[in-house]
């Protein structure tokens, strides 16, 4: 009887370690389906409370509903009625002509690019060359960086103001042919700039000038020339001596000593001018300087302060002094 007993008890323990290893081996082959890192009673805990121990991630949207605020980020209508307010950089286009005739033409350019690369953007530098069989300014203005424009003059010229003066206008032609935006400022190589002078640029509207210091290779002293100014109103100029005095009636206003709003040459009803005259188109510098002189009101002194500030400074590397353009 008792050997009968025992027999029954161990087949009982046997039945449990079986019942407990189907189990076991059940609840394993179930979890190897669960997602890595979690078992199913995690799941389903996760599951569970989810509500009550961690916000959702939802969409955010205009049509979100019962949602606590508290979980989004500020929402942009806060801010649309600032955009207004806020102004778009303007456009600033400079304008470079260059010469076989100029001493180390490729290495001053290079040094007015590093100078141009450091303005902020949005700017776009038009370089003007006359034909060569040389590729050293297309290398350089590949080289630098800056969104620039190659324009080639076919033209041939002895002196070298009138050959620059050209390039200068065929800039121009290119600027009303493609109707390019912003601010006009024409910089010599031989142009040494304060960084903050591109900045003051983009506070024109439709003329602006300011004074330039003169420096001369053969002359230890320096000529200022340009305006005079009350806060950003011109009320004269500093003007220095001239072969005929009769010139002195008009103000030697230099070629890199003033900036203009583009649109004055393609969209001239905008400003209040009948039209572009085409028998200026040939000239687009003397039509310019002609619109600056006949509305002074429209010309902006910078800096605006008192505009006394010098920002630009201009080398002469020639024995003589140069004519104003």
């Amino acid at each position: 009887m008792v050997s009968l007993e025992r027999s029954r008890k161990k087949a009982m323990l046997w039945k449990k370690a079986m019942v407990r290893f189907s189990v076991c081996f059940v609840m394993g082959f179930f979890t190897g389906f669960a997602p890595t890192g979690k078992s199913i009673f995690q799941s389903h805990f996760a599951a569970s409370n989810k509500s009550e121990f961690a916000p959702q991630s939802m969409e955010v949207s205009h049509k979100t509903t019962n949602v606590n605020r508290s979980w989004l980020a500020p929402t942009p209508k806060l801010y649309v009625n600032l955009l207004p307010h806020l102004k778009p950089r303007r456009h600033i286009i400079i304008v470079t002509p260059t010469s076989t005739k100029l001493p180390f033409q490729a290495v001053i350019l290079t040094r007015l690019a590093n100078t141009i690369k450091l303005v902020t953007q949005p700017l776009l530098w038009i370089v003007v060359e006359g034909q060569t069989d040389s590729s050293e300014i297309s290398e350089t203005l590949r080289k630098t960086g800056i969104m620039y424009r190659h324009l080639v003059s076919k033209e041939n010229f002895t002196d070298l103001e009138a050959e620059l003066n050209h390039q200068r206008n065929l800039a121009l032609k290119h600027i009303v042919h493609h109707r390019l935006s912003g601010i006009v400022h024409f910089a010599e190589l031989s142009n040494v700039y304060d960084l903050e002078f591109f900045q003051q640029l983009r506070y024109i509207e439709v003329f602006g000038t300011w004074p330039t210091a003169l420096l001369a290779a053969n002359r230890k002293k320096v000529m200022i020339e340009g305006p005079v100014c009350d806060s950003s109103q011109v009320i004269g100029w500093h003007l220095r001596k001239m072969n005929n005095e009769t010139d002195t009636i008009i103000p030697p206003i230099h070629i890199s000593s003033f900036a203009f709003n583009s649109s004055i040459l393609w969209d001239p009803e905008r400003w209040g001018r009948t039209s572009y005259l085409q028998d200026t188109s040939q000239n687009s510098i003397k039509f310019v300087k002609q619109v600056i002189l006949e509305d002074e009101a429209k010309l902006k002194g910078i800096p605006p302060e008192d505009c006394s500030r010098i920002l630009l400074w201009r080398f002469n590397f020639h024995t003589r002094t140069t004519s104003n353009h």
